[in-house]
């Protein structure tokens, strides 16, 4: 889940400034809530950049943070995210944990290979021998897109409208990819 907020201010200083309270302020909410691997809190981008009038000079500064909000404890990051008053919404994103992805590769991917040995054993049957020997093959895997098939995307419009409820969030389904193929020799 990330959070962000931007601020806009006559001079850099004055707009660096304003972001790292709106950050400062969130950090102190979120760091005592996080633990290691269900809610774990990091800083996303921070951009300062120039705002130019139409005569083509600097007329003021413009400014973005962002908190970044990630674990398996969807209840403790919502709540969270619900008690942040300084920056809004960005949006939410749910993938499989590295070590939920492994296992799943690994559990397709032998599905995969007795796949290929069934098929194998039936073209060579086909074509009248009673074996085959590997020649070459090929394994590759995919995690569907690194996201979510089904994203809940949600943004917050005003400082007003927040409160301390937790945020609603739902997770969806990934897809695991996981392809063998190669050739066989028929004996």
């Amino acid at each position: 889940m990330s959070l962000s907020t931007t601020r806009d201010g006559p001079d850099a200083a004055t707009v660096q400034n304003q972001l790292k309270v709106a950050l400062d302020a969130a950090l102190a909410v979120v760091r005592p809530m996080a633990l290691p691997q269900q809610m774990e809190v990091r800083t996303g981008r921070f951009s300062l950049y120039p705002r130019y009038g139409s005569n083509g000079r600097i007329n003021g500064w413009q400014g973005t943070t962002e908190l970044v909000l990630e674990g398996r404890d969807f209840t403790r990051i919502s709540t969270a995210a619900g008690r942040i008053q300084t920056l809004t919404m960005g949006h939410v994103q749910f993938s499989l944990s590295r070590e939920a992805q492994q296992a799943l590769e690994a559990e397709v991917q032998a599905m995969a290979i007795e796949r290929f040995q069934q098929q194998a054993g039936q073209v060579a049957r086909g074509f009248g021998f009673s074996e085959y020997s590997l020649r070459e093959v090929s394994i590759s895997s995919a995690d569907g897109g690194g996201g979510p098939v089904r994203p809940r995307m949600m943004a917050m419009e005003a400082k007003a409208a927040m409160s301390d409820a937790p945020v609603s969030v739902e997770a969806g389904t990934s897809m695991v990819n996981v392809t063998v193929s190669g050739s066989i020799q028929l004996r």
